[in-house]
């Protein structure tokens, strides 16, 4: 998790004003039992009366709970309430009819402070509570009927008994003498209740709206940080990938790639927006139900930390099991990926040799293996929901047993039970959100690991710290060069010396296997040398600005590759500026212009994904013509000419020879034919120089480059070179 929100950091600022919305969206959910509770406590049992404390109260009364006050409690009692006479306010008049005849004292709530109102408060509940024993006492002794239920129940109440009753049913009893204070005024308490009833429900729509609002916000707000961060990602990911050398092209393979750029960061984005939207939010809504539920009742909270043993016990155990399938899960994505893609790209191979049933089952086979992990894991996590679920049933059923016995003692009230349950029912949600994420988090953070794998990979090919400009012709020297692949056994170059001159064409050619085409690949340093060095006009190209490097180098590989466009884009690809006449020129030297003037749109013709579209030897010639356009000082060609019938050929490389004689030329080739006239052919075997010179040299002077020709050559041929 820790390194999802690493790839995040960059909006803080989006984080921050998630966890506001959170703040106020746990706000009003947990607000709103505290009303639900009101509404069963205060609007149906105590008729909508809010306080102890009456609003109005008539004069008699007033004196009577002033009379059994101390005298700075009296004095406060005296500033809170205020007199108003008899007709003086038609207003007051109809909410309180009393006033039609007689005056009232009104509390003034502007008279007094917060700390004045808890002190207020205190003093008139206990002094209407000895109000209530006073009119107890009175009944008892002259045998009247008690006008009130706590007068009877209190008429019955033993004196050791009832600092006992006042804790547990103080403010009920102070409750009712308030309403019988409003009854003896005047005041509708069917009127009072609904208004009470309307108005907290009022309260309690307005909530809930307002946490829909700030829900729908953190949604909107985590998908598009979520996005944009998935975003970043791929940017970033496709970039490092780009300054990949083959090593590390190798190393993590195409198709593990692909699916780091692809299916790893869309784990990552789709976990994203639950962090935000659940995880965060659960420690909110369970730390301030917590609070909440201490405020309310402190005799069950044992409930709910059994609730929290049995949750997290659950869910260490669930991940103890699905966490390793969930880390191999990823490596048979990339599995599936990987034979996908092989079977895709090499469908002519498969059906000319009738393999389509093997490849069949080699896919079945790692698909099945993906999809047998995926239901494990499914199956596993399946059996979690429903556990939460009976934990929270039985949570809540524990509750009512409880608060139950509660109610019967009078110790609780029924809204205070019915808010506990929703504060308890919160904090499990908050750990079920917790647990919910547990699936899918330990799948998002293999894939992140992956990502940052990928992003922390140290790239082998760099520029050093000071590099140097290539100002001269261009004329390579290979001194000393030895060359290994990664982890391999043994070096595939060893100690390859040879100059290549500028204005001059060198070939290469060897057996399979010799090491000609990894040699050209050192030139622009898709690969560096382990040792020995390669200079370009005495300079190690080491030390060459690489972006300058390649510039300068126009490389056509063994295997032509197009990209989809069309021609012209194509043979811009390395020349995006380069004027119409010299586009023209490159592919009138490459000698693709018939066929390209033969298609109906020329230049502008469309070019299919890896130039599916056109035939070897265009496909061939096009890549010819695209390093051209560069007008580079180096030309590197990688057995490009393989697909060329033997006219094209030989027309080519005259056209080459004419047009770009003072570049620096490396062929490599299969064919004598090829490099029958080059100024200087280099003879590679088993990774070593075996021979240098002209054709006609190396034939009196070469074993191997003579059992070369006489393979491909004619005897007559070869008696008339001699």
């Amino acid at each position: 998790m820790i390194r999802i929100l690493k790839f995040a950091k960059r909006r803080w600022h989006w984080m921050l004003v998630i966890v506001l919305l959170l703040v106020g969206q746990a706000y009003c959910e947990l607000t709103l039992p505290q009303y639900t509770s009101n509404i069963v406590d205060v609007g149906i049992q105590y008729k909508g009366i809010e306080r102890t404390i009456p609003e109005v109260v008539r004069p008699e009364t007033l004196q009577a709970l002033t009379a059994l006050s101390d005298e700075d409690d009296r004095d406060l009692i005296e500033e809170a309430y205020q007199l108003v006479e008899k007709g003086s306010d038609q207003d007051l008049e109809e909410m309180y009819p009393l006033l039609k005849e007689s005056d009232l004292y009104v509390l003034d709530y502007d008279a007094i402070d917060e700390a004045s109102m808890e002190t207020l408060t205190e003093t008139l509940t206990d002094a209407e509570i000895l109000l209530i024993q006073q009119m107890a006492s009175q009944m008892q002794q002259s045998g009247a009927a008690a006008d009130s239920e706590y007068a009877s129940m209190l008429a019955d109440i033993r004196e050791e008994d009832m600092d006992e009753l006042k804790d547990a049913m103080g403010d009920s009893m102070a409750i009712a003498v308030v309403q019988q204070e409003y009854e003896a005024i005047g005041i509708d308490m069917d009127d009072y209740q609904m208004d009470y009833l309307k108005r907290t429900g009022l309260y309690m729509v307005g909530l809930s709206f307002g946490s829909m609002i700030m829900a729908i916000l953190v949604t909107l707000v985590a998908s598009r940080m979520a996005a944009a961060t998935s975003k970043e990602l791929r940017d970033q990911i496709f970039r490092k990938v780009v300054s990949f050398s083959n090593a590390e092209i190798n190393r993590f393979s195409t198709a593990s790639l692909i699916t780091r750029c692809t299916n790893d960061v869309q784990q990552v984005q789709m976990v994203m927006v639950i962090l935000f939207r659940m995880v965060l939010y659960a420690p909110i809504i369970g730390l301030g139900g917590i609070i909440k539920v201490m405020n309310t009742d402190t005799s069950m909270v044992w409930i709910i930390g059994l609730a929290v043993i049995l949750l997290i016990g659950i869910v260490l155990v669930l991940m103890a099991v699905a966490m390793p399938k969930f880390k191999m899960m990823q490596q048979l994505v990339d599995r599936v990926n990987l034979v996908a893609r092989e079977i895709l790209t090499g469908i002519p191979v498969i059906r000319a040799f009738s393999r389509e049933k093997y490849e069949e089952k080699r896919f079945d086979g790692a698909n099945t293996d993906l999809m047998r992990t995926q239901l494990f894991t499914s199956r596993v996590m399946a059996f979690m929901m429903p556990t939460m679920m009976f934990i929270m049933n039985g949570v809540s059923v524990l509750i009512i047993w409880a608060g139950s016995h509660g109610v019967d003692a009078g110790t609780i009230q029924v809204g205070d039970m019915m808010a506990f349950i929703t504060y308890t029912m919160q904090i499990i949600m908050a750990f079920l959100m917790l647990t919910m994420i547990s699936i899918m988090l330990p799948r998002a953070s293999v894939a992140a690991e992956r990502i940052d794998e990928v992003l922390q990979a140290d790239i082998s090919i760099t520029n050093a710290e000071e590099t140097k400009s290539m100002n001269g012709p261009g004329t390579i020297a290979f001194e000393n060069v030895t060359f290994a692949y990664p982890d391999a056994d043994e070096p595939i170059l060893k100690n390859v010396n040879f100059t290549a001159e500028a204005g001059k064409t060198t070939a290469l050619i060897g057996s399979t296997g010799s090491g000609k085409s990894t040699l050209v690949q050192l030139v622009p340093r898709l690969f560096d040398v382990t040792g020995g060095k390669i200079t370009i006009d005495g300079t190690d190209i080491r030390q060459i600005d690489l972006e300058e490097l390649r510039r300068n180098i126009g490389y056509v590989p063994q295997k032509g590759l197009l990209f989809s466009g069309t021609i012209e884009s194509n043979l811009r690809f390395g020349a995006e500026d380069a004027p119409e006449e010299q586009i023209r020129k490159a592919a009138r030297i490459a000698q693709a212009t018939e066929f390209i003037d033969a298609k109906p749109d020329g230049y502008d013709s469309a070019i299919a994904q890896g130039g599916g579209n056109v035939s070897g030897g265009q496909k061939q010639r096009l890549s010819i013509a695209r390093a051209i356009a560069k007008d580079p000082k180096i030309y590197v060609f990688d057995d490009s000419f393989s697909a060329l019938d033997y006219k094209t050929d030989v027309t080519l490389r005259k056209a080459l020879n004419q047009e770009v004689g003072d570049a620096t030329v490396l062929i490599v080739a299969q064919r004598i034919s090829t490099i029958l006239h080059a100024d200087k052919i280099i003879v590679l075997d088993k990774g070593e120089v075996v021979g240098q010179g002209t054709h006609e040299e190396l034939l009196k002077t070469n074993r191997i480059y003579r059992e070369i020709a006489e393979s491909q050559l004619s005897k007559k041929e070869l008696e008339g070179q001699v």
